[in-house]
């Protein structure tokens, strides 16, 4: 009864208050801690039950291949792929089949399509069925499995020309499911047009070669200017297999225009000659010249009688150069620069005469100052893209891609959709094929949207395409020259096409420029820091004898410190411009004062060397070396003056010493300054200070000077009387009879010359 009472509520005994709170002390929190940790199953184990998937997503259907890709009458469609068992359970009884889909009407329709991913019942065509299947009997989890499909055209009950969706599925069960189910679905398209249409689109595609910087502002020290590239990461791009090797490669055998930068084409021919790499503090030899040579010459053969677009030398961004540095001086000048000698560079080491008539702005995206930014260094046409300078006309189709903004400046639109199917990661087989089944999709159903009505399109893809995406790329150009949709032709011919009347023609405002890409630019600190940079190069080469071995190499490195390729690697554009900087301060400072110690004059007059060296490899002129007295009354200079200025001009590795005439007043100490300066009067290098001590002779000191004179001769003359006597054999005076020996002084060496000539380490400049 007690018991009960205790578990009715009745008050408890002290000992069995004592028990209840042992007992849930013992059994209580294992309880609890059991209850929360939920079922002994271990993390790992509770994730992938989580993320294994079901339905439709179980089998990961891959298409690796389809060919034709846009097949005609009497062709046998082939479609070869892998199939992944993403599940945790095993698939039997499985086939793949193929599901053609309904005509796709406009381009808005591929996109959506493009989007669905699981199968959707009534909504996805039933299968083709047999004959035409694949037979699964079983895939375990994590297992992959090869197929190939092949079925007559004429079986894909294809209707009027167009674009239709092709699906390709694996249909079979698990042990979840008793029942067959799709676990799997891929889809693409398929373009089919069996004959000629009335009228083609007119289609340009550019083909970028384009690289990052590569060269520095440095050159070996020697008189041959060897260039200094910070890596030699551009040689496995050239090498085969690599990205710029395949560009050129596929390149060469496809209706493109070449857009180069004439940076990327300077650079290699550097790389067919000697040229050295930095490593860490130092430099070695580079010893791919042989990929180089063969890189070029394969170039020149692929871009022989064919239209090439050259750009501004290295690339600029032209729109931070718009958007940042447009206000800073000089900021505009640089690209007029870059643009001429793209045009040079281009002609003398591919021997064909570019285009330089366009600018590039990064994604095609523009507004007011782009534009105007892009026409100032001659440009007349702008290359820009449909997300940027949208149609709002609300035709019906897609316009031909020129048009006229204004100023005399054409904008030639590229399209969005083309210009970025290829953007994303086409290592694998499967995404290159959808990809080049959307493009060809999209290029027919962009036809078809006004076939009575010819236009032109262009297609501007990434600038730096990997050598996948550019595999890709030319596989979707291989099979659209076989097709009866289009026709190439160059980027100039598009640029002079007919406007339509009703495309939009009004440049963006600053407003709608993309923040993704504002957020890219090179700040306005950097324009700055290559102001700061021309200014001292400006300063640098009016000294120099040779000035184009250093205003060539530097300008180069001044256009590519403000190259597109920058974007995204703001600290890597510092370290750059830094080391340019850094490099030409180093390279001034090889003319200098040779420090100078105190000098003592002890007369009213005397002449004062300074050593000015020179330790690069060309001579230098057009300089002044100026000394100004720090106290005119006590110490004056060149004929009174307490300024006094030498012109200076010094061989290669050698130093010369400049000599002043100096005349002391006063007794005392005097501070001389001594520093070079242009011709034109500005100062170059450091100031140095050093002290003239000055001894006036006064009469007292004469007068002394004189009566030791006065003792000298006397004691000759008693040494002369003194030997006569000897010789005569007469005793000598005072000295016991012993002859007096008479004095042998050692002669002093002579006074200082002055500084001696110090050998230098030549320096290439």
């Amino acid at each position: 009864m007690a018991e009960a009472a205790d578990f009715q509520g009745m008050n408890p005994s002290p000992a069995r208050r004592w028990l209840r709170r042992t007992a849930s002390l013992i059994f209580g929190a294992p309880l609890i801690a059991g209850l929360l940790a939920g079922p002994s199953v271990s993390s790992a184990q509770a994730e992938e039950t989580t993320k294994a998937p079901t339905g439709s997503r179980t089998v990961d259907v891959s298409l690796d291949t389809l060919a034709p890709s846009a097949p005609v009458e009497g062709d046998t469609l082939t479609v070869s792929g892998t199939l992944t068992n993403r599940g945790s359970k095993a698939v039997s009884d499985a086939e793949v089949d193929l599901r053609v889909g309904p005509r796709l009407s406009g381009r808005g329709q591929v996109d959506e399509a493009a989007k669905r991913t699981g199968y959707q019942p009534g909504s996805d065509p039933a299968r083709l069925g047999d004959p035409y299947t694949v037979k699964v009997p079983k895939l375990a989890p994590g297992v992959s499995q090869d197929f190939t499909l092949a079925v007559p055209v004429d079986k894909l009950d294809l209707g009027a020309e167009g674009v239709y969706q092709l699906g390709v599925s694996l249909t079979g069960h698990t042990s979840d499911y008793a029942y067959d189910q799709v676990l799997g679905i891929q889809r693409t398209f398929l373009p089919w047009q069996p004959e000629d249409t009335e009228s083609k689109t007119k289609l340009t595609y550019l083909w970028p070669l384009i690289a990052s910087a590569h060269v520095t502002a440095e050159t070996g020290s020697d008189e041959q200017q060897t260039p200094v590239f910070a890596n030699d990461d551009l040689a496995l791009e050239l090498a085969p297999g690599g990205r710029l090797e395949q560009m050129v490669s596929l390149g060469r055998q496809l209706p493109v225009t070449w857009v180069i930068d004439p940076d990327l084409l300077a650079s290699v021919d550097a790389m067919t000659k000697n040229y050295r790499v930095k490593v860490g503090d130092t430099t070695v030899a580079g010893k791919n010249q042989a990929i180089a040579k063969k890189w070029l010459s394969d170039l020149q053969a692929a871009v022989k009688d064919r239209k090439v677009v050259a750009l501004p030398f290295a690339d600029p961004d032209l729109a931070s150069i718009a958007h940042r540095g447009k206000n800073v001086p000089g900021a505009l000048g640089h690209l007029q620069t870059a643009t001429e000698v793209a045009a040079t560079t281009v002609e003398t080491v591919l021997h064909v005469k570019p285009s330089t008539d366009f600018a590039w702005p990064v994604d095609g995206a523009v507004d007011p100052s782009v534009v105007d930014v892009a026409t100032s260094a001659g440009a007349h046409k702008v290359i820009a893209r449909s997300d940027s300078l949208k149609d709002t006309g609300g035709l019906p189709y897609t316009p031909t891609s020129a048009r006229p903004i204004g100023g005399g400046t054409t904008a030639v639109v590229s399209d969005y959709r083309l210009s970025t199917a290829f953007t994303g990661d086409m290592s694998k087989a499967g995404a290159s094929t959808l990809a080049v089944q959307k493009f060809l999709a999209q290029t027919l159903t962009l036809t078809e949207q006004a076939p009575d009505k010819e236009r032109s399109i262009v297609v501007a893809p990434q600038r730096t395409p990997t050598a996948a995406q550019a595999q890709s790329m030319a596989r979707a150009l291989r099979a659209l020259s076989t097709e009866h949709w289009t026709q190439p032709i160059d980027l100039t011919e598009a640029a002079e096409q007919k406007p339509d009347s009703g495309a939009t023609t009004k440049v963006p405002g600053a407003s709608r420029y993309p923040k993704r890409l504002r957020s890219q630019e090179l700040p306005t600190q950097a324009f700055q820091d290559i102001r700061t940079t021309q200014d001292s190069l400006d300063s640098f080469q009016v000294i120099l004898t040779q000035p184009d071995r250093v205003v060539t190499p530097f300008g180069n490195a001044i256009n590519r410190a403000v190259s597109t390729s920058w974007r995204g690697k703001a600290l890597e554009a510092q370290q750059y411009r830094d080391s340019v900087r850094t490099y030409l301060q180093g390279l001034s400072n090889e003319v200098q004062l040779i420090t100078k110690s105190d000098v003592t004059l002890s007369g009213r007059s005397a002449t004062i060397p300074v050593t000015v060296q020179n330790k690069l490899v060309q001579g230098v002129d057009h300089l002044v070396l100026r000394l100004t007295s720090g106290n005119a009354t006590r110490l004056k200079l060149d004929d009174g003056k307490a300024v006094a200025e030498q012109p200076v001009e010094i061989a290669g590795g050698h130093s010369q010493s400049v000599k002043f005439d100096a005349s002391a007043n006063a007794n005392g100490q005097a501070q001389i300054k001594a520093r070079l300066f242009t011709a034109d009067g500005v100062p170059y290098g450091e100031e140095m200070t050093f002290t003239v001590k000055a001894s006036e002779v006064t009469p007292t000191v004469l007068l002394v000077i004189a009566g030791g004179l006065l003792l000298l001769v006397l004691a000759g003359i008693r040494m002369y009387t003194h030997r006569k006597r000897t010789a005569a054999g007469g005793p000598a005076e005072g000295n016991g009879g012993e002859p007096e020996q008479p004095s042998d002084p050692t002669p002093d060496t002579g006074p200082e010359s002055g500084d001696p000539s110090v050998p230098s380490e030549k320096v290439d400049r």
